[in-house]
């Protein structure tokens, strides 16, 4: 969480701090009650009128709770501070929709949440072998702008999966898009590809596949999905990240139901 000194995208910052309050107004306020039982000095939990034990299952459920209404509490004062650091105007109040993209996989029909990240396995392409130039915490990637990304993403706190075996409707084996993140605030899932030969006409032509492809499971470019790029004469810039991810967590926000 050390994020003081950090730009985090306009459109992700409101949202981290939108989320934050919204799992504050959900949660319970609980306290911690010292008291006096028997002559033995003893900690209980305050609940509104009720006090439990903080030995009992409902003193243990409710103590979880206080522990993450103080992680939250301390990450919406750090959030707060990043957007008054940057920005002027107070963050923007709304309500965190309810979203459920999927995905078709010929099968089924899969909704891109916790559940389908949590399934996807890390680093499955084992097609082509990579090179030993870019690792970055114990992954070898195919690229400095693909290392780039992933450090970007870990600088975030966005989980990730890099190059999981992907399944889609009308393809007998599955994919392997380049990186898979997943937007907790949002509970859903987003596909990132980094086109890195842009020079080459047969790389060109497997971009517009692949776009077909998404297209076919149901899956809208520039929200569900998005592409960057670099070629031999311009270098990728991360910079670019940025507006990537405010794009497709507006559009998420505006028409992601």
């Amino acid at each position: 969480m050390e994020y003081l000194d950090k730009y985090i995208p306009k459109e992700y910052l409101a949202l981290k701090i939108n989320y934050c309050k919204k799992r504050l107004q959900e949660l319970p306020e609980v306290r911690l009650h010292e008291c006096t039982v028997n002559g033995i000095r003893k900690t209980r939990l305050t609940v509104g009128d009720h006090r439990y034990n903080l030995n009992s299952e409902n003193g243990q459920s409710y103590h979880s709770v206080m522990l993450l209404r103080d992680e939250l509490e301390k990450q919406l004062a750090i959030y707060e501070a990043i957007w008054n650091r940057y920005f002027r105007m107070p963050p923007p109040e709304y309500k965190i929709p309810q979203i459920k993209r999927t995905i078709n996989t010929g099968n089924n029909q899969l909704i891109l949440d916790k559940n389908y990240f949590d399934s996807l396995k890390n680093d499955a392409n084992t097609k082509y072998p990579k090179p030993v130039y870019y690792p970055f915490n114990g992954i070898y990637y195919r690229s400095a702008a693909e290392r780039e990304i992933a450090a970007f993403y870990t600088d975030m706190d966005i989980p990730f999966k890099y190059e999981p075996e992907v399944y889609i409707t009308g393809l007998p084996k599955p994919i392997n898009p380049d990186f898979v993140f997943y937007i907790k605030e949002l509970n859903t899932c987003k596909f990132h590809d980094h086109f890195g030969m842009m020079n080459y006409a047969d790389y060109l032509r497997d971009i517009k596949i692949k776009c077909g492809n998404y297209s076919n499971a149901g899956l809208q470019i520039d929200q569900d999905v998005f592409f960057t790029y670099n070629s031999e004469d311009k270098p990728f810039d991360i910079r670019y990240m940025a507006a990537k991810i405010n794009t497709v967590i507006y559009g998420t926000m505006v028409c992601g139901i």
